[in-house]
This record gives C-alpha cells, structure tokens and sequence, in this order.
C-alpha cells in the first residue's frame, strides 16, 4: 500500500502549545505536581444562560443540519453585535459561521490564497498563521515587532515587505502571544499603506473584549469604508464567552469571498455544530455580566503576577494591554543559565521546575515564553516562585 504523504502537510510544524499542554499533561496525570500556564483558554465554565440555551435547544429537537455558513439567527446576532460594538454594517451575505475563528482563518487562506502568493505576518505571531498560509499554497513574509515597538509592527515596515505577490497582511489586536493593542492612529497608517499597495487585510480580533486600563479596542475596519471593504474581520466566543470547546467563529467581510468560503465549507464540515451556534446565539443576544466579571478579574491577575515575573533575573517584561498572556524577553536569562534556546529552557522549566510555559520560538520569538494567566491567581503566584527558584539556582555569575 502506498503511504506517501501529501507534500502540502509534509513542511506543517506542530504546534508548540498543543505540544507542550500535552507534555504537562501526561506528566501531571503520573502524579507530579505541575501547574500549566500555556492553554490558550479562560479558565471559567461557559456562563450558565448559555449553557441553558444549549440545552434547551436540544429538548426542541434543534439537532439537525443548519446551512453551510451558519444559522441565520447567529448571522444576525454577529450582525448586532458589530453594529452595536463597532458601527459597522454587514449584510447576511457577508458573514459566515464557522468551526471556531481557526477554520474561519483556514477556509479563508483556502479560498484567497494561490500558489505562491505571500501573506505578511507579524511577529510575535499566533502560531497557525503561517502554516494555515503554507497549506493554501502560500508564502509567510515575516516581518518583526520588536521588544522595543511593544512587539508591533509599523506601516512602513510593512510597505517594505510589500512585493507583487503580497495578498494580504495580518492584524492581531490585541494580540496572541503579546497582549498588545494597535491604537487607532497606528491603524490608520496602516490601513492607508494596504490601500495604495491594494491588499487585503485579515483583522484577528478573537481577544477583542479582553482590554484593560485605559486602552481601548479599535477594529481597522472601522476607520474607512475602504477599510472596511478590504478588511476581514476574524472573531467568535472562544475567549470572551470562555467557550473554547464549542467551536464557533465568524468572518465578516467581502460578500463574493464570503460566498465562496461558504461553498467549500459545504463539500467539508457541512456545517458549524447545531447546539453550539444556538450556544452563540446567547452569548451574544443574552446577558453580558460574565464577560465583565472575567475581563475584571484577569485584569485583577494582570496587575498582581506582573511585577513578580518582572522581578525574575534576566526577565524583561512588557506590560500586556489584553488578552491573558505574558511574554518575557529572556536572553539574559538565557545565557546566564547556560541554555542555547528557549525550547530547552521550556522543557527545563517543566520537567525540573514543573512549571509548563510555551517556548517563543513557536511564535517566532525565539528570546521569549509565553506565560498564561488564565489560571488562579494562587497557581500563577506559585509558578512565578518556581520560576525565579529555577533561574536563581542556576545563574551563573
């Protein structure tokens, strides 16, 4: 029997946090005392309204087959919410539901993307950008936001990067792994660089509801109508409703593209999962308290772990403005604990500290590690002493 692989999966690299969480995992199922701070999820149950719809949905019989791109009652929920949270206007066409904001990305890629086509990717960058790029036939381009720009890139850098065969450029605000936030004056510019160059872009907005402080949520679509035109909005429940495991997502954008996307997902995935979208529908018709209560209380965590893990020797920290991660630039660290790369250093962390970071190289940050705070503040503290215990006992002066 022949066994020979697909060439398109052959170059795919795993992903580190699924990897590493499951590492923990096993290790903590043989009994060692772990704490994991690198699942990507809010650690609360989905609020009970929404689990109450699910149910009820169920007793009613709302079991079967819904349409390729969704219910349309979730299409119209999305369409209020973006009204309401962005002032923006899409019509049924121009949405579709997806399997969580990941499938909406790769069914994107899937329908945009030809051969040799390049995306620009940010970095520090979520890990499936670029292999969901590669698997449509595509070319990442990365480009750097350094530790110095609050890990952002600039319109210029990213006219720079621009060729004939740029597609399109992707926007992650705030963003996974670093938690910052693109203020509207940076969006601008960069709105205007994909309008004269006539690209795309691909706005990933999934930790939207997740800002703290002062700061505030900008969506680039809402800057222009040609912004608008030319943007993709990515987003869904996962993280502002802690409904991770239920897999529904949204894009919002060009109809003709929308349309398309629709088709392929109908000869794949049928559709998004009945129960689940009548789930979304909820969370986003219904109460919003718990969305409050969490984006409070991992604020709460945010201002009391962060000077501890600043503290660590060799540990430069920038304060995230969103989501729930913490990245630490840790050369100096590095090399005084004599590690080559933060691969080895994660896997000391785990196996001798017993504490599960993602290493930054999957992000293409390969001087960082990424810290989750989506645990107990109790947890978080401990890891945070295991961490300098570590680092201190292995500095080499």
């Amino acid at each position: 029997m022949r066994k020979n692989l697909a060439s398109r999966v052959m170059t795919l690299t795993p992903s580190s946090t699924l990897a590493i969480t499951a590492k923990a995992k096993e290790m903590k199922e043989s009994g060692i005392d772990i704490i994991g701070l690198g699942a990507g999820e809010p650690d609360y149950n989905t609020p009970d309204h929404i689990l109450q719809a699910a149910i009820e949905s169920m007793k009613e019989g709302k079991t079967k087959y819904t349409p390729a791109g969704g219910l349309i009652e979730l299409k119209d929920a999305v369409i209020e919410k973006l009204k309401k949270d962005q002032g923006l206007t899409y019509a049924r066409n121009e949405v579709m539901i997806g399997i969580g904001a990941k499938h909406v990305l790769y069914t994107l890629f899937q329908v945009i993307i030809e051969p040799g086509d390049e995306v620009i990717i940010p970095s520090p960058y979520w890990v499936s950008y670029p292999e969901q790029v590669k698997l449509a036939g595509g070319v990442p381009v990365h480009i750097e936001g350094s530790a110095e720009a609050q890990f952002k890139v600039t319109a210029e850098q990213i006219r720079n990067a621009i060729t004939d065969k740029t597609k399109a450029v992707i926007i992650n605000s705030p963003g996974n792994p670093t938690g910052m936030i693109y203020a509207k004056e940076e969006l601008t510019s960069i709105a205007e660089v994909c309008r004269e160059e006539d690209i795309w872009i691909i706005s990933d907005e999934i930790y939207e509801k997740l800002v703290y402080g002062e700061q505030t949520h900008t969506s680039i679509a809402q800057l222009s109508d040609d912004a608008k035109n030319r943007t993709f909005i990515i987003n869904g429940v996962s993280k502002s409703h802690s409904m991770t495991g239920w897999r529904i997502g949204y894009i919002a954008g060009d109809g003709e593209v929308v349309k398309a996307m629709t088709n392929l997902a109908s000869h794949s995935t049928s559709n998004p999962t009945t129960t689940s979208q009548y789930a979304a529908i909820e969370a986003y018709n219904g109460p919003q308290d718990a969305v409050e209560a969490m984006k409070k209380d991992f604020e709460e965590r945010l201002n009391r772990v962060y000077p501890q893990l600043a503290a660590i020797p060799g540990f430069n920290v920038i304060k995230p403005q969103g989501a729930f991660y913490l990245l630490p630039e840790v050369s100096e660290a590095l090399e005084k604990t004599g590690f080559d790369n933060v691969d080895d250093f994660a896997t000391a962390l785990l196996t001798e500290a017993n504490v599960a970071v993602i290493p930054g190289s999957g992000f293409g940050s390969p001087n960082t590690i990424r810290l989750s705070y989506a645990t107990s503040i109790d947890l978080i503290e401990e890891a945070i002493r295991r961490i300098r215990a570590f680092v201190e006992a292995n500095w080499k002066a």
